[in-house]
């Protein structure tokens, strides 16, 4: 093994916390990777890593060794792909986490055919509304949803989602049509939670944003099976316009509230903070931002 290789082995290892998962990753036996560590750190006479039973810890050297090694990997791959990228067809793996409703219903579409454009590209598409650590699971690229990101994030916004409000003509007919937000408080609201029942949404209410308290009946973390609640006249919903567009479509539920718009939702290409943007990520996100602006 080449000093390289080495260090991608000991970055791998050091992100993932485990020889098991590496070697998994990899396709190998554990104890090829737990002799790859080992010579590596013979060769450079001082011990990396501490082993026990549960995890792996970096010992002080192994830790300054791991940002040195990020350095340098970064700094290679940066001076190839400079070098290449012109000329270079996109190729290689790319393991993206997508949400699952947004992942089913706009991007698997679009990932399809960016596949076929670029089939040199092995995609590792994993479809959970749970947010990933893109470092510790070796994630390339993940897509999320969200009003705003937090300090530290590496993103690129790639298209935006508007938030609606719905019931089906069923419940309006039996609980009657909410005309402001604070009314909500006398409806049966239907969260996007697993929290519990008490929930926050927010509205504008002549150019101010607005909090109001709702009653939840039906909790779930997913904004399909709350829509088909509201078509089914369980309550009312607040749901993204990709879930509820198929709904509207089909008069199976009503937007209400118009006159109070919710913030939109950013769409963001979220990216590892502690490496170089391979290029076929970067073709990946420019194909996927092309298509949200005219989706």
């Amino acid at each position: 093994m080449d000093r390289l290789d080495a260090m991608h082995l000991f970055v791998r290892v050091a992100e993932l916390g485990s020889f098991s998962a590496v070697a998994q990753q990899l396709g190998v036996a554990r104890s090829v990777v737990t002799r790859q560590i080992a010579a590596l750190e013979a060769h450079l006479g001082v011990k990396l890593m501490a082993r026990s039973t549960r995890r792996l810890t970096l010992t002080s050297g192994g830790t300054a060794y791991l940002e040195k090694c990020r350095v340098i990997l970064n700094l290679v791959e940066a001076a190839e792909t400079g070098v290449a990228e012109e000329r270079l067809t996109p190729r290689g793996n790319i393991r993206i986490s997508l949400p699952l409703s947004y992942g089913l219903k706009r991007l698997a579409p679009v990932l399809l055919d960016f596949s076929q454009r670029y089939p040199e590209v092995v995609l590792d598409m994993d479809y959970s509304d749970r947010r990933v650590n893109l470092i510790e699971e070796g994630i390339d690229l993940s897509i999320r949803i969200t009003r705003r990101l937090e300090s530290g994030d590496v993103a690129r916004k790639i298209g935006t989602s508007r938030m609606l409000v719905l019931a089906s003509p069923e419940y309006l007919a039996r609980h009657g049509r909410p005309q402001y937000p604070a009314e909500l408080a006398h409806h049966i609201c239907l969260g996007y939670t697993n929290a519990g029942s008490s929930q926050v949404w927010q509205f504008m209410v002549e150019g101010v944003l607005e909090s109001f308290h709702v009653r939840s009946r039906l909790n779930a973390n997913n904004g399909d099976v709350l829509t088909e609640a509201a078509a089914q006249g369980l309550g009312i919903t607040c749901q993204p316009d990709f879930i509820a567009d198929t709904y509207l479509a089909g008069g199976r539920v009503e937007e209400i509230l118009l006159d109070f718009p919710i913030p939109e939702l950013g769409i963001y290409a979220m990216l590892p903070s502690n490496r170089h943007i391979p290029h076929r990520v970067r073709v990946l996100m420019d194909f996927l931002a092309e298509r949200e602006a005219v989706s």
